[in-house]
């Protein structure tokens, strides 16, 4: 069974272009194709390929890793040596794992909404729901934005628009799930204050001196 330690979206991303590659029996592609086709295709949705940096550093790891292999090396006149890459055995072999793993098993992710919403209590009500309300507003553009990206891609069928489906539907949860924090905190069904966070704090540590 291959090993997973190095995986990424990044990663993911290049063993499955590498892979593609393979469909059309073009064997191996430069880095800056990789990032070229997936901002052209409107992956960059979802695999971030913003700092090129950041792409040559998997490519890196991945051809340290044995998962792919340099096809191809050369400079034309003054232009900056192009390197194409394929995929090794091993890369097509751990590529249908991470794909497959990935399909079926969720992953536990720490992004900093969950931790901040954590630690709400550190902060005056007032200003939480302030600061949700313009969240909420925030998301319920970016959810426009992604209906009218899954609106226009209809035309090539679901099949291509499937990550974009999925963006929009957790983004519709998180609106509507922000939205009603926030209805709680205009009607006080969440509140909070110094003495009564001061008065739980200390009976929670009563009851551990109790015990």
């Amino acid at each position: 069974m291959a090993t997973f330690q190095q995986r990424s979206t990044l990663g993911l991303a290049v063993l499955s272009l590498l892979r593609e590659a393979e469909y059309r029996q073009e064997g191996a592609m430069h880095p800056y194709k990789m990032q070229r086709l997936i901002r052209d295709r409107g992956k960059g949705e979802v695999v971030n390929v913003g700092q090129r940096a950041s792409l040559y550093r998997t490519i890196e790891r991945l051809h340290k890793a044995g998962l792919i292999e340099v096809r191809e090396s050369g400079r034309e006149a003054n232009r900056p040596e192009r390197t194409l890459y394929a995929l090794t055995g091993k890369g097509r072999e751990v590529w249908r794992e991470w794909m497959l793993d990935a399909l079926a098993n969720p992953t536990r992710k720490y992004p900093e909404f969950p931790a901040a919403i954590s630690f709400i209590p550190l902060l005056d009500s007032r200003e939480v729901l302030e600061h949700l309300e313009r969240r909420e507003g925030n998301l319920a553009a970016e959810l426009a934005r992604l209906q009218a990206i899954v609106a226009e891609g209809a035309q090539w069928g679901r099949l291509f628009v499937l990550e974009m489906e999925y963006l929009r539907a957790t983004t519709a949860a998180e609106l509507e799930w922000v939205r009603s924090v926030a209805d709680d905190l205009r009607s006080n069904q969440i509140s909070w204050t110094r003495d009564s966070l001061t008065g739980l704090a200390s009976e929670h540590q009563d009851e551990n001196h109790t015990r």
